[in-house]
């Protein structure tokens, strides 16, 4: 009896997950769906939009009407320059945090956390000033600089997590085999958390893809990353629903499959364990 209850408790639990999983996935699906569709054909109802021809037309009229591979290499430089500053500099700050603490650091970590509550718009202006005046508006410089800084704090926080997992007994044997500070951060502590930094870097890429209001407000054409690309397909005279779908396919395609790819070690990172 409770063999049967436990077996019915998982069905039950695996029928949820695919329930959710479904709902989370079906906007991405739609939008596929569409993508392969006339102009004329997307905007029938759903029964009648899916028993309509397949077509290309759309992806041929985005090919046609935007240069997606310098969108897409504006992305690509953008997510991965952010990234690797991202992680220069949040390697050592949660080293410091998870192995020197303060009486504040806890204090520091939630103060840093609270900073993504903020609404963006709030800090727009100054921003957009700053930004102006530097010389860095419409320039991939300029991006990976906002999106180090909007992604830092998740960055760290994942970070100090994973080294707190690691004993300090390993770090304090390597200074006493006389390891200098930057040998016990590069030799030492590094190679035992690739996993965690792993995980942390997919995620930080897929969050600097993903963003799309500091790209908006701060490119026009230059540097533009995809989130423009997509956004260049809503007009004033209304939306042109199957290629916009097109245009967000080809944008969100190599991220979904940068993600398929890598779930085992996203998996494996989240999951991160004390170093035995």
């Amino acid at each position: 009896m409770a063999r049967k209850t436990t077996q019915t408790r998982k069905a039950v639990v695996t029928t949820i997950a695919w329930i959710i999983g479904f709902l989370i996935f079906f906007p991405i699906l739609w939008t596929i769906l569409m993508s392969f569709k006339s102009e004329g054909d997307a905007i029938k109802a759903p029964l009648a939009m899916l028993s309509t021809p397949w077509t290309l037309e759309s992806y041929g009229e985005v090919q046609a009407r935007s240069n997606y591979l310098r969108f897409f290499m504006n992305s690509v430089i953008i997510s991965l320059g952010s990234t690797i500053l991202a992680l220069v500099i949040a390697i050592p700050a949660a080293w410091s945090m998870a192995f020197v603490p303060g009486k504040r650091t806890k204090d520091l970590l939630m103060w840093m956390l609270s900073t993504k509550m903020m609404p963006a718009v709030g800090v727009l202006v100054p921003m957009y000033l700053m930004f102006r005046d530097f010389g860095l508006l419409d320039t991939r410089t300029g991006l990976v600089v906002i999106l180090t800084l909007i992604n830092l704090p998740i960055v760290v926080w994942m970070l100090y997590t994973y080294f707190k997992e690691i004993p300090g007994e390993i770090l304090e044997a390597a200074r006493m085999d006389g390891a200098s500070l930057r040998s016990e951060i590069l030799y030492v502590l590094t190679p035992m958390a690739v996993p965690g930094i792993a995980s942390t870097m997919l995620l930080n890429i897929i969050l600097a893809w993903n963003e799309a209001f500091w790209t908006l407000q701060l490119t026009t054409s230059d540097a533009a990353p995809l989130t423009q690309f997509i956004a260049s397909y809503s007009s004033p005279e209304g939306l042109f629903y199957a290629k916009l779908s097109a245009a967000s396919t080809m944008a969100i395609a190599p991220i979904l499959i940068l993600g398929w790819f890598s779930q085992k070690q996203l998996v494996r990172g989240l999951t991160f364990g004390a170093v035995k």
